[in-house]
């Protein structure tokens, strides 16, 4: 169990997740099909996959990792998937500005910009069926919880993202392409929260170990 990671794990920790997401794609395209296109698990291993050939070049600083991921997730995943998951990582990276190392506190504040940057960008808030509505109680959860150190943090973070998942379920969607559904978006889940919980859950997974 780590309560700090250094650039270099922060790193296999970034690889881990990516790793997680493109293993993911059956699963997020089969969320995606319920009320989208089915795109969203393709884009999402596109993107996560050019961000596990991005990390080989060995970023220097832990900012320098989530702005990299962010990069290549924003250029590579296409669509609103890319806009909004480069969004958080290229944002929510300057939470690490001139830190040595990823702790609580900074986990907490990638999650908090993140969350600010994404709402910028789409316009949209939570409640209206997106990955926010993982995001942000997963933000509100890692702000709470950021005094018990890092393991507790991340813990808290994707506990709260689950629940959030679970809740999209009985949402209408109002933005993006599951807006035409209206009711019928009742009883699944948004893919985008779902992605996000992935995220989270394997960042668990690599802080416990």
């Amino acid at each position: 169990m780590r309560d700090s990671l250094t650039p270099a794990q922060t790193r296999e920790l970034l690889k881990e997740v990516s790793q997680h997401i493109v293993d993911s794609v059956d699963l997020l395209t089969a969320v995606d099909q319920a009320i989208g296109d089915g795109d969203h698990g393709i884009g999402m291993r596109r993107g996560f996959a050019a961000v596990l050939e991005q990390l080989e070049s060995q970023p220097e600083t832990v900012e320098a990792v989530f702005k990299a991921a962010g990069t290549a997730i924003m250029a590579k995943a296409g669509g609103a998937a890319g806009a909004v998951f480069g969004t958080l990582f290229r944002s929510g990276s300057a939470a690490f500005a001139g830190r040595s190392s990823l702790d609580a506190e900074g986990l907490a504040g990638f999650l908090q910009q993140g969350l600010k940057a994404v709402e910028q960008r789409g316009g949209s808030r939570p409640g209206m069926k997106t990955m926010l509505d993982a995001l942000a109680p997963a933000a509100a959860a890692a702000a709470k919880a950021s005094p018990e150190g890092l393991p507790a943090t991340a813990r808290a973070a994707a506990a709260a993202a689950a629940e959030g998942v679970e809740a999209t379920k009985s949402m209408i969607a109002t933005t993006g392409k599951a807006r035409t559904l209206g009711e019928r978006s009742l009883g699944h889940p948004d893919p985008g929260a779902v992605s996000m919980s992935l995220i989270l859950q394997a960042m668990v997974d690599y802080i416990a170990a």
